[in-house]
C-alpha cells in the first residue's frame, strides 16, 4: 500500500499538469472501485477547473472550481499516469487504452491523466470542499508528520501510558497520519527502539527523538521518489528508489547497516504485518 512519500510524489508529479487546468472530459469506465463512485461523477468533473492539488495522509485531494473536492486513494495497485505532456525530460504520447484504465481525465492542456488499478482497491469520491475534514475517511486522522501540529510534546502526550507496541502506535492513523509499515520499521531502527516495546514504557526523551527521525525518513523517501516494491510507480512511469537505502525493511537475514554491528536483521509478525529490526541495536 503506498504510504505518505509515494502519495506525495504522485501529487507533486500531477500538480504541474493538473493545477489551474480544466477537466475537458472525464471518462468513468466502471461503476466502482473499492466502493461505488459518486453519482454522476463524470458529469460533475467535466468542465471543472482544478484549483489546487493537495495531500491529506495517504489521500490526494483535488479542489475544484465547483466547490467540490475529488478524493483519490491509490489503494494497493493504483497508478496515476500522465500522457500527452512533457514530464521531466520526456514527452509521453497517449497510450492505447488498457484493461484497467478505470478513470481518465482529459485536461484542457491536452494532457491525459489515467487512473489504472488492476486490483481495484483504490477509491474516488466527491465531497464538499468547505467540509472536507468531515468526510469519513479524513475526520479521525491525526496530524501530518511533516506539519507543525506534529511535534515532540504532542507525541509524548499521545503515547504516554499506552500499552500497545510502539510500532502499532505509530501505525495508528489517529495518532499520526500517513505512516505505514515500511517507514515505521525504518524509523524505529534509526531510533534504536524495538518494534514490540510498549509505547508507554519508552521514556519521554526517546519518544521526543522520534519526531525528527520520522521527518528525516519521510523527507528522504520523498526526495527519492518513494519506494517501489511491487506496483508503485511515479506519474511518469518511473520507479521510486528509496528501497535501495532500506536499513531493515525486507532485509531479513542481512547484516545490520549500523557501523560495527554484526547481527542479522530479524523479522516478527505484528498485527498481520512483518516487522524488521536488529536484535542488537533496537531495545
Amino acid at each position: 500500500m503506498p504510504e505518505l512519500p509515494e502519495v506525495e510524489t504522485v501529487r507533486a508529479g500531477l500538480a504541474p499538469v493538473m493545477e489551474g487546468q480544466v477537466i475537458a472530459r472525464a471518462d468513468v469506465n466502471r461503476p466502482d472501485l473499492r466502493w461505488p463512485f459518486p453519482e454522476n461523477m463524470a458529469d460533475r468533473l467535466t468542465g471543472a477547473t482544478i484549483t489546487r492539488l493537495r495531500r491529506r495522509s495517504k489521500y490526494i485531494l483535488a479542489d475544484l472550481s465547483t466547490e467540490e473536492t475529488l478524493l483519490i486513494h491509490l489503494g494497493m495497485s493504483g497508478r496515476m499516469l500522465i500522457s500527452g505532456h512533457t514530464v521531466g525530460d520526456f514527452h509521453h504520447p497517449h497510450p492505447v487504452p488498457a484493461k484497467h484504465d478505470h478513470v481518465v481525465f482529459h485536461m484542457g492542456n491536452d494532457a491525459r491523466i489515467t487512473f489504472n488499478d488492476a486490483r481495484r482497491f483504490g477509491a474516488m469520491d466527491l465531497l464538499p470542499t468547505a467540509s472536507d475534514s468531515d468526510h469519513w475517511l479524513i475526520r479521525d486522522l491525526g496530524p501530518e508528520p511533516l506539519g507543525n501540529a506534529f511535534d515532540e510534546d504532542y507525541l509524548v502526550a499521545k503515547l504516554k501510558g499506552k500499552n500497545t507496541p510502539i510500532k502499532t502506535a505509530l501505525l495508528d492513523q489517529r495518532i499520526v497520519s500517513g505512516l505505514g509499515n515500511i517507514y515505521v520499521c525504518e524509523v524505529l531502527h534509526r531510533a534504536g527502539i524495538h518494534p514490540a516495546r510498549k509505547a508507554g514504557r519508552i521514556s519521554a526523551a526517546r519518544v521526543a527523538k522520534l519526531v525528527p527521525i520520522i521527518r528525516d525518513v519521510l523527507s528522504e523517501a520523498i526526495a527519492a521518489g518513494g519506494s517501489s516494491l511491487r506496483d508503485y510507480k511515479q506519474t511518469d512511469g518511473e520507479l521510486g528508489y528509496f528501497q535501495h537505502t532500506f536499513r531493515v525493511y525486507d532485509q531479513e537475514g542481512k547484516i545490520c547497516a549500523t557501523p560495527d554491528c554484526t547481527r542479522q536483521i530479524s523479522r516478527i509478525v505484528q498485527g498481520g504485518r512483518s516487522s524488521f529490526f536488529c536484535p542488537q541495536c533496537q531495545r
